[in-house]
């Protein structure tokens, strides 16, 4: 006899529950949703296999096939689901080269990734793009080399101290810790002519690597996009349908969001061999390479480093698939799920394994609809395109219907990489923790099948409850919703971060050696996923908790505290706010209570409007001072990482900008933010109340 688990166990004993009714409670669908009977992993393993026989770059035909793939899965779910496309800017390698020149040899470098012995893609290996950073400026370096660690500011405040002058170098610096974009960006500010960008082995590599083990082959090289903006560049704030407007050249460079410089990205091998050539000051301890590496010293030179790039730029097609199923009770309410497609090479990690989960949700629901379940909200399915090169398809889709989901979404759920490697993670607005949490709590985990998701998660850190980050970064989808219009979101992942990122080597074989062989984790991230996209679209009442909003606030103004303390900056005003919108999130709690009590479907609708609305009123039509296009004032990218979250970002910017000029206009501007903030506060406090003053 087949031994059932205790989730399975609970499935059949609800099934007995509601056997005679009619029709059960949503609770009992969801149980179903993440039961044993519903899963496919070789389903899943079926879908990344598929969207991962051929690298599928944005723009190209094989990327324009994994589409038709999606929406074929969308349509045979009996979803409605359609394609829409965009006309946008993407930038393609034309020719580059790298050759170093030192008093004993010049060394010229292949700049390409490796095929390994039985690799079964080695056929389809030349539709791999050339090593390459999209939106790289156009051009020519020669100069000495610098070594500036991970390219952030306080490493080029190390390089002044130790006396070492950047103007007219190359740069070498170390992928991790910032965006590669922002890595150009600092370089340039500091004078630098060129960029480039290695692996480090201390951070990738390993004793031995792909195929052998997870790590990063000597060869490998991390592709990536290097442009600090949100969306196609030559329509910032609008989207690229038809003969839409766009920038000229000249103006996308005014917008300070494409860099200046040249660039190029290498690998490990070759950063390694360049490193061999620099002279100069030792570099401090944590600047150093990894076992076997050579002493990293930081120039400048006296190699001299000839970097060279042309690239093209092209008004390319992109592709979003969008399902929509629609709600039965409030269809002008949206629930939205969405990953992208796009990838710079084979992508099994990088996006696909994602989009394998996407599909099988599709098809979870496709089964909970055949035993008679509805949304009472719509649920949208959304696949995006051209995530890599900025976050451009679904950007592009969120500006042109922006009036709309601004005053329709529920939240945005956001799945990037489903499975990279280490535990459950998860970043969300914080009125969604709860329910992340208690969802967690509903599903397996899929490398221990006697405990939860949550019971793991919470032994992987070394506190008593789990830690949730925030959305403030512009690392993935969620940045259009979030930071654009105010809606709430969450991004979800196993692991975070893994060795062979935006390689030729993330694929197929990588996931099913290393990443889940048995594909339990994508079983488990489409389970998750789905819970939380059922609850939203199911519950009368959104499981939103804006206590714990107020509580993250408290905190992050105590930090900012400390950091101005003794600046003459007032803080009143903003916790005078807090306090408004904690009071404001207890008042709510106790009107869900009374209206449970009297079941009143016109009052939970307007209750449910506030829940939505308030995260709305975090955002300023104005957006912030320097950087317009992102309208909330408590989560945005942090100035010089673009992969960084800050909290109360235009504080953050002014604060800079005022321990830079230290005068007393700079600090009134600090105060002025402090002003904003705590009005975006109120106003959100009083959304909350649903009360005019």
């Amino acid at each position: 006899m087949t031994k059932l688990t205790f989730f399975t166990f609970i499935v059949l004993a609800t099934s007995i529950s509601f056997i005679f009714l009619e029709t059960p409670p949503k609770s009992f669908y969801h149980t179903l949703f993440i039961s044993d009977s519903f899963s496919d992993n070789s389903s899943i393993a079926n879908h990344l296999y598929t969207l991962t026989k051929r690298p599928h770059v944005a723009g190209s035909q094989a990327n324009a096939d994994a589409a038709a793939y999606v929406l074929s899965i969308f349509t045979s779910c009996n979803i409605p689901s359609h394609l829409t496309s965009y006309d946008v800017a993407l930038t393609y390698p034309v020719s580059r080269s790298l050759t170093l020149k030192s008093s004993e040899k010049t060394i010229k470098f292949g700049l390409f990734q490796e095929i390994y012995d039985g690799d079964p893609y080695a056929e389809v290996a030349n539709e791999v793009l050339p090593t390459f950073h999209a939106y790289a400026r156009s051009g020519t370096a020669t100069g000495p080399v610098v070594y500036a660690n991970y390219g952030r500011v306080e490493d080029y405040a190390t390089l002044r101290e130790m006396g070492v002058n950047v103007s007219n170098t190359v740069v070498l610096a170390r992928y991790g810790k910032i965006y590669r974009g922002d890595i150009v960006h600092n370089a340039h500010a500091v004078g630098a002519i060129g960029v480039l960008i290695f692996t480090d082995k201390k951070d990738y590599g390993g004793e031995k690597w792909f195929p052998d083990d997870k790590w990063m082959p000597p060869s490998g090289v991390q592709v990536g996009s290097v442009y600090d903006g949100i969306g196609d560049p030559t329509t910032p704030g609008w989207p690229s349908t038809g003969e839409c407007e766009r920038l000229s050249d000249e103006e996308v460079d005014e917008g300070g969001n494409v860099p200046l410089i040249p660039s190029l990205p290498i690998s490990w091998a070759d950063g390694d061999a360049i490193i061999r050539t620099i002279g100069g000051k030792v570099a401090n301890v944590d600047w150093q390479g990894g076992k076997d590496s050579p002493i990293y010293r930081v120039g400048p030179g006296p190699a001299i480093a000839n970097l060279s790039y042309e690239g093209q730029q092209v008004i390319s097609t992109i592709q979003n698939v969008i399902a929509v199923i629609e709600g039965e009770e409030e269809p002008d309410r949206f629930v939205i799920l969405g990953n992208h497609r796009d990838a710079w090479t084979f992508g099994a990690v990088d996006p696909n394994s994602g989009t394998a989960s996407l599909l099988e949700i599709a098809q979870r629901l496709e089964k909970l609809q055949k035993r008679g379940w509805r949304p009472r909200r719509t649920i949208i399915l959304c696949n995006w395109d051209a995530e890599e090169y900025g976050l451009i398809g679904s950007t592009e889709w969120v500006e042109e219907n922006r009036e709309m989901l601004a005053a329709r979404v529920v939240a945005y759920l956001n799945v990037d990489c489903a499975v990279q490697a280490g535990d459950f993670r998860a970043s969300a607005t914080p009125q969604l923790d709860e329910l992340i949490i208690l969802a967690s709590q509903q599903v397996q985990d899929p490398d221990n099948s006697s405990q939860t998701i949550y019971q793991s998660w919470l032994a992987s850190g070394n506190d008593t409850t789990v830690k949730l980050g925030r959305l403030g970064g512009s690392g993935s989808d969620y940045a259009a919703f979030v930071q654009h219009i105010g809606a709430p979101a969450v991004d979800m992942s196993f692991g975070q971060g893994y060795p062979i990122y935006h390689s030729m080597y993330d694929d197929f074989v990588w996931m099913k050696k290393f990443g889940d062989p048995m594909f339990h984790r994508h079983v488990a991230a489409a389970s998750i996923w789905g819970l939380v996209a059922l609850r939203l679209a199911d519950d009368e009442v959104l499981p939103f908790n804006y206590l714990s909003y107020a509580y993250e606030l408290q905190k992050s103004a105590e930090h900012l505290e400390a950091e101005i303390s003794d600046k003459g900056i007032s803080l009143v005003p903003l916790y005078a706010s807090i306090e408004k919108l904690r009071k404001a999130a207890t008042r709510i709690k106790n009107d869900i209570k009374a209206l449970k009590a009297k079941r009143s479907r016109a009052s939970m609708r307007e209750l449910n409007d506030r829940l939505i609305m308030t995260e709305r009123a975090f955002t300023d039509r104005d957006g912030l001072s320097s950087r317009t296009w992102y309208k909330h004032l408590i989560y945005a990218p942090a100035k010089h990482d673009d992969y960084g979250s800050k909290s109360f970002p235009g504080i953050s910017d002014a604060i800079e900008n005022a321990k830079s000029l230290n005068s007393s206009d700079s600090w009134h501007s600090v105060q002025h933010e402090v002003w904003r903030v705590a009005r975006a506060i109120t106003q959100a406090s009083l959304v909350l109340s649903g009360r005019l003053t």
